[in-house]
């Protein structure tokens, strides 16, 4: 028994199959069997989320996406039907997709403290107003 060998997929050769013409997608991890490549164009319109959810990861690493969704066994096994290869990840590509994650990371920390800084700032208005109302009510007496 011969397992068929799957061809390798760069980053660059992925990232041009990102249209509902033609959408590759990257599933998969180190805890999973490592990042395969899987062409979902023709499952676009069956997906019960919508082809656009898959359209805005195509041509891209869409691991998170899908692991967070927590798909069921069988929306795994489908997957599987789409598997053309695996992808190859050379130096460049891994600090390529490292930088992708700082960013995301840095967004969300920004996200973050912009909400922070938000809350201090309603704390402060609401510490004021208060403030004023109370220094007005005792002048009033």
């Amino acid at each position: 028994m011969s397992e068929e060998v799957k061809k390798e997929y760069t980053l660059g050769e992925i990232e041009k199959h990102n249209t509902a013409e033609d959408c590759w997608l990257i599933i998969g991890n180190a805890s999973n069997g490592g990042p395969k490549v899987y062409d979902v164009t023709k499952y676009l319109d069956d997906h019960p989320g919508g082809a656009e959810v898959m359209l805005d990861v195509g041509g891209q690493d869409a691991d998170e996406f899908f692991e967070d969704i927590g798909h069921s066994k069988e929306a795994r096994e489908e997957l599987a039907k789409y598997y053309i290869g695996e992808f190859k990840m050379d130096e460049a590509t891994k600090a390529k997709l490292a930088a992708q994650a700082a960013a995301k990371e840095k967004a969300a920390a920004s996200s973050s403290s912009s909400m922070i800084m938000v809350a201090i700032i309603a704390a402060v208005a609401i510490g004021v107003g208060y403030y004023q109302t109370q220094i007005a009510g005792k002048q009033d007496e």
